[in-house]
């Protein structure tokens, strides 16, 4: 099935951009990179960010020249019926203070839909990606969610804007998770939260407010592992909706309830 693919050309194209990426990503923290910040002290860039960002566009553009370009830190340019949307380095907080979780996401949109999602985890050097159609992958291996039914029990993630000050609203959501006593964990790095829904690390993951480049690779990788992807109140999800919830399919009605519902 996958060796068939319409966009198993677009796929390899995306694997060697990653790998490029990863490569930029460890050169900078062997040799040492220069940061700045963009909305708040938080919201950091750097030099890996910039260039990942570069090498991925020139790399992807120059074998498909017909395609757009949707970028974190270039912003969108070219067709939108295909496009690239890319987080050149997702986790740069995390990667900017050498905690190791953060890497790549690059997906490939088609009138409207993703067709192709590839997550690379620099630090673990390993590679996440899915067709639509052709199933999710782990380094070559398919990848399943977990079958786990209990929410109670369950590993769940996720994440919270550069100023939660100003922006507080997952507190609430979290706060009700945590009353509940589910087990939740905030790692910094929605794409890879969302990969490791799909390889079963986690059993769900929800986030407010996140971009396009965050959501679009890993929201095709836990639906090709057998998982649900929706907004807040169980609508299908689509790029640009403001809140995301993933989870392995079996306890999605479950933790929707716990963040729709108010505690007393």
């Amino acid at each position: 099935m996958i060796g068939h693919h319409p966009f198993l050309p677009h796929l390899k194209a995306l694997l060697q951009a990653a790998r490029l990426a990863r490569g930029i990503h460890v050169y900078y923290l062997e040799k040492g990179f220069s940061q700045g910040t963009k909305s708040g002290p938080n919201d950091l860039v750097t030099q890996a960010d910039k260039e990942a960002e570069e090498a991925i566009r020139d790399f992807l553009l120059a074998r498909f020249p017909e395609a757009g370009f949707f970028g974190e830190e270039g912003g969108s340019h070219g067709s939108k019926e295909m496009r690239f949307i890319v987080d050149p380095l997702d986790g740069t907080v995390n990667y900017a203070h050498g905690f190791p979780f953060y890497g790549v996401s690059l997906a490939l949109e088609v009138a409207g839909r993703i067709e192709v999602g590839v997550i690379m985890d620099t630090a673990r050097n390993e590679t996440f990606y899915a067709l639509r159609g052709g199933g999710a992958y782990l380094d070559g291996r398919p990848i399943r969610v977990t079958e786990r039914t209990e929410l109670l029990g369950s590993l769940l993630a996720t994440g919270f804007p550069y100023d939660v000050a100003k922006d507080p609203e997952n507190l609430t959501y979290f706060s009700r998770a945590l009353r509940r006593g589910l087990l939740v964990r905030r790692p910094g790095a929605a794409a890879l939260d969302l990969a490791y829904v799909a390889a079963g690390r986690l059993e769900g993951f929800w986030e407010v407010k996140l971009n396009p480049w965050d959501v679009a690779a890993g929201w095709l990788l836990v639906e090709e592992a057998g998982g649900r992807v929706t907004g807040l109140k169980g609508e299908p999800y689509a790029l640009g909706n403001r809140y995301i919830v993933a989870t392995n399919g079996r306890i999605h009605e479950a933790l929707l309830q716990v963040l729709q519902e108010d505690l007393e």
